[in-house]
């Protein structure tokens, strides 16, 4: 069993609102990093967000994050945790603004369980990426907005450069909108 978590307790504050409920191509960003995990099989889906946010969402567990101004290690723990407490064998952290990802590369990123495997974009490692639980405890001590980036350095990774758009700013949801409203 390997969980998703989905980063979400973020307050975008580039984009000056909560970027997790954006439409793009009939359905909120966050509803699609949903759908995405739940297609490539990962269970259950835990979304972590903020104290904030108060729209329901299907197919997915709420944790929240009530630590959320600390950074992104924050809610990867949190997200971990519950990982870790319903027994899953490793989880794929990714984020709920990168409109590109696809089921089948997130199935691809836990072909080698052993193993953590990142998604490589722009010339680096980064998330989506799957750990696992041999390295929750890695996950569990992270502190601060960095996120596992360090703990990415040198893993195996699965390209694809579509992964490079997130959406920050009103630009990129424009940008995004383009892409799959098209």
């Amino acid at each position: 069993m390997i969980a998703a978590v989905v980063l979400a307790a973020g307050f975008s504050r580039r984009l000056g609102r909560p970027k997790q409920m954006i439409q793009v191509g009939g359905e909120t960003l966050l509803a699609r990093a949903v759908r995405v995990a739940g297609e490539a099989g990962l269970t259950p889906v835990v979304v972590v967000v903020n104290a904030e946010f108060s729209d329901g969402l299907l197919g997915c567990e709420l944790v929240v994050n009530e630590q959320a101004e600390e950074g992104m290690a924050s809610s990867i723990r949190c997200g971990v945790e519950r990982a870790r407490e319903v027994g899953a064998t490793g989880v794929v952290v990714m984020a709920c603004d990168q409109v590109e990802l696809r089921a089948e590369h997130v199935r691809n990123l836990c072909a080698a369980p052993e193993w953590v495997t990142g998604s490589g974009y722009a010339g680096k490692v980064g998330i989506p990426a799957y750990f696992p639980a041999a390295r929750f405890e890695e996950l569990l001590a992270l502190q601060g907005d960095i996120g596992a980036r360090e703990l990415l350095r040198g893993a195996a990774s699965v390209v694809d450069e579509k992964l490079g758009l997130d959406v920050d700013t009103a630009e990129d949801v424009e940008r995004a909108r383009g892409l799959l409203e098209s």
